[in-house]
């Protein structure tokens, strides 16, 4: 698949190169030549010597790189540079194009793929026009650098419930969000109307490339993208207060084979609730959020077990279904003692807001309690007050304890950390659940 972002980049960059350049030659600038020869043919009749010819070659690779610092402060420089920094064949194109990449990093390795770009587009050109089968091809030879190794598996999902500013946020290498309209190549069923006619979902982009599996079965390679697809929708229903979900079909290809996209179950549920909203000002945090919760996600004790709890509650068709499930975490958490104790509802209230708040959250939560026993006893579904109850108080302040500590924000005993609170121990800045509705900075617990 070929990303139309990072396409559309690299051509105004070059058409504005090119107009720059242009207008060096109109001020007077030469593009310098070298002077070479080889031998013609001999004159007939033998024994002639053979004419010598000599031949120009225009050195533009030359007269671009003396120029690269004025091409460096164009516009379209900064943004083709940036979408060229997390290009996956990047390596590739540099080394098939000569650059010795060695200890180049970030930006000059995206620096010196641009200028080799405009060489190519402009070899031997002295007017600096730019010729549409030129840049086509120039640019098929930098996309072909993301698929120098055959057998690459490729799998495509779509997400549901997450907007972004921008048509593509790339997280990782070889693991990309993107419009659909944003991508070429696409499998059809994954830009294709959903379930209930809307076309308004993200696709997942996920390159499985490891050199050490190659003999391996097309099941592990599948198995290993479920995983990554857990792990990314885990950090994203964390980050922020939407349902998101994946569809239930991804599809899967495998590069360097004429196999077509072939359609693959999921077995994930639930549908979307909200919107989470990825500005351009939240990209960093979020690559840095993902990679984060994957690295530090608990395993085997009772914020596993609750985070697990948490994520069923997500996948419920609907708020007061999955109420049991956030409640019943929030409990694992907080009542070690176990629900007769009663302690919840003080300790929940105590980790997630101020004291003078904390009253009116603690009613709060004794009438989220009330609720579960309602739904249970098979009540009459409830009002869209007691969805804020189960969403805003319940769903949301269970997402903030989980968030906060997993980033090491808060001590994972909870409960001990409540009792200090309402004991009155004055708490420090990290002691208090961040707020549920906002999105927490998490680059400063990385190092």
């Amino acid at each position: 698949m070929r990303s139309l972002q990072l396409e559309t980049a690299l051509t105004e960059f070059v058409d504005a190169a090119a107009q720059h350049l242009r207008k060096e030659i109109a001020a007077g600038a030469e593009v310098p030549f070298e002077l070479g020869s080889q031998r013609g043919r001999g004159a007939r009749g033998g024994g002639t010597a053979a004419t010598q010819l000599y031949c120009y070659t225009a050195l533009t690779g030359a007269f671009i790189a003396e120029r690269e610092a004025d091409l460096q402060r164009l516009t379209a420089h900064g943004h083709a540079a940036g979408l060229l920094e997390d290009f996956d064949g990047l390596d590739r194109y540099l080394t098939g194009a000569g650059v010795e990449v060695g200890r180049m990093r970030g930006s000059m390795r995206a620096n010196a793929a641009l200028r080799a770009l405009l060489q190519d587009v402009f070899e031997e050109q002295t007017d600096f026009d730019v010729r549409p089968e030129r840049l086509a091809a120039a640019l098929e030879r930098l996309e072909q650098s993301t698929s120098a190794s055959a057998g690459e598996t490729m799998l495509v999902a779509t997400l549901h419930g997450v907007a972004i500013s921008s048509p593509e946020l790339q997280l990782t290498r070889g693991l990309t969000i993107a419009r659909p309209e944003a991508l070429r190549g696409a499998p059809e069923g994954a830009i294709a109307a959903g379930e209930d006619g809307s076309q308004d979902h993200l696709l997942v982009v996920l390159g499985l490339d490891d050199p050490d599996r190659a003999q391996a079965a097309p099941q592990d390679a599948l198995a290993r993208g479920r995983g990554v697809l857990k792990d990314l929708l885990r950090a994203l229903r964390l980050f922020g207060d939407g349902r998101v979900t994946l569809g239930a079909l991804a599809w899967t290809q495998v590069t360097g084979t004429a196999e077509r996209w072939s359609p693959v179950a999921l077995g994930t549920g639930g549908r979307p609730h909200g919107m989470l909203v990825v500005t351009a000002e939240q990209a960093d945090e979020l690559r840095a959020f993902c990679n984060l919760v994957s690295r530090r996600a608990p395993h085997g004790n009772e914020l596993a077990w609750a985070l697990r709890r948490f994520e069923l509650g997500c996948e419920r068709e609907s708020w007061h279904e999955a109420l049991s499930d956030h409640l019943m975490a929030l409990r694992a958490l907080l009542e070690p003692e176990g629900p007769g104790s009663g302690l919840l509802a003080g300790r929940l209230a105590a980790l997630c807001a101020t004291p003078e708040h904390r009253v009116g959250l603690t009613e709060r939560i004794v009438r989220a309690l009330a609720l579960e026993r309602s739904v249970i006893a098979g009540a009459p579904v409830p009002r869209a007050a007691d969805e804020t109850l189960a969403t805003d108080v319940i769903a949301n302040h269970l997402r903030a304890l989980l968030r906060d500590v997993i980033c090491g924000h808060l001590d994972p005993d909870l409960a001990a950390l409540a009792d200090e609170l309402l004991l009155g121990d004055e708490p420090s800045g990290e002691e208090v659940a961040s707020d549920p509705g906002e999105s927490r900075e998490v680059l400063d617990v990385l190092v």
